[in-house]
């Protein structure tokens, strides 16, 4: 079997399996790598850019070997081939946690529970819960619905039409280093500034797709592109930016403004300013509209894969 077929039916087999099954609930090959990645970064911790440098090499470039073994490993099988494609699919994507999660705080604030809600807020994103009332949950659940559908579904799918499984493992690496170590602390400044960097990179692509997907599955193709154009360069995030401001334009809602990260208070430009404020039930739409570009993002990556391979060959 070709490898562009094999990508094709083993990329659909695995968001499928995400979407009826959800994440793996024990040992998860994501918490794994995240375990060996805390390892490493035990022995090689320097406050310096080069050993942060060391760092990601190792454990990004030890995933995406791993998945290039195991891909050549299974290579004569087609069966396996593709078994192997939708495992990797299906555990590096997220995107029925995300929708579990986020719907799970929006239950919570319908019902009154603003308290609930704080308590569940810190698995969907890192912010401050206690710094938020009601509607400052809400809008943080959208903004991270938008940001993680880039994240933990197209960017992976992305990576994944261009490289197979390594890819697929790759991309996930090197988001969940970024996690760990890419963000602005004392510690992680010098040390993390190559996982952020290259997450960045990686996550370019990504975010472009799900940001021009958003504007065809929204309910506001022409707000979106609206906001996009004219918002997304004010996010201090390259990859964050046009997603968010694309899901802002097409839910007809405005991100962006004040939040509390670690206890540092960030004052971002507002996303959409012609668009209304987040309200509780624009939670539920923001999962929809997420799981419609996801879909849509599995068709453009298949039909990629097909053309490059089919270039190729």
């Amino acid at each position: 079997m070709r490898a562009d077929r094999v990508f094709a039916y083993g990329a659909a087999a695995g968001l499928l399996g995400d979407q009826l099954l959800g994440d793996p609930r024990r040992g998860h090959p994501v918490a794994i790598f995240g375990r060996a990645a805390g390892a490493v970064e035990r022995v090689l911790w320097r406050d310096h850019r080069g050993w942060g440098a060391l760092h990601t090499a190792v454990c990004v470039g030890g995933a995406v070997g791993l998945g290039a073994v195991a891909e050549r490993v299974v290579r004569p099988s087609r069966t396996a081939s593709v078994a192997l494609t939708a495992a990797a699919t299906w555990a590096v994507v997220g995107g029925t946690s995300l929708a579990r999660e986020a719907r799970g705080v929006g239950r919570a604030l319908e019902a009154g529970d603003v308290e609930g809600a704080r308590a569940r807020l810190p698995h969907l994103c890192g912010r401050d819960p206690q710094a938020l009332d009601a509607d400052g949950i809400a809008r943080a659940v959208v903004e991270s619905v938008a940001e993680n559908t880039s994240d933990a579904v197209v960017g992976a799918l992305v990576w994944g039409a261009v490289g197979g499984v390594p890819g697929l493992v790759g991309f996930r690496a090197v988001n969940t280093l970024d996690a760990m170590v890419g963000h602005k602390s004392a510690k992680y400044r010098r040390y993390g500034w190559a996982s952020a960097r290259l997450d960045d990179l990686a996550g370019w692509p990504g975010a472009r797709l799900t940001a021009a997907l958003a504007t065809v599955a929204g309910d506001d193709p022409r707000g979106a592109v609206r906001a996009w154009r004219a918002d997304a360069a004010k996010h201090p995030s390259p990859n964050a930016g046009p997603v968010e401001a694309s899901f802002a334009g097409a839910l007809g809602v405005r991100l962006g403004g004040t939040l509390s990260y670690g206890g540092r208070v960030e004052h971002r430009p507002v996303l959409n300013t012609q668009g209304r404020a987040v309200a509780v039930h624009d939670i539920e739409r923001a999962v929809r509209l997420s799981r419609r570009v996801g879909l849509l993002a599995l068709g453009v990556s298949v039909a990629a894969r097909l053309l490059l391979k089919g270039r190729t060959t």
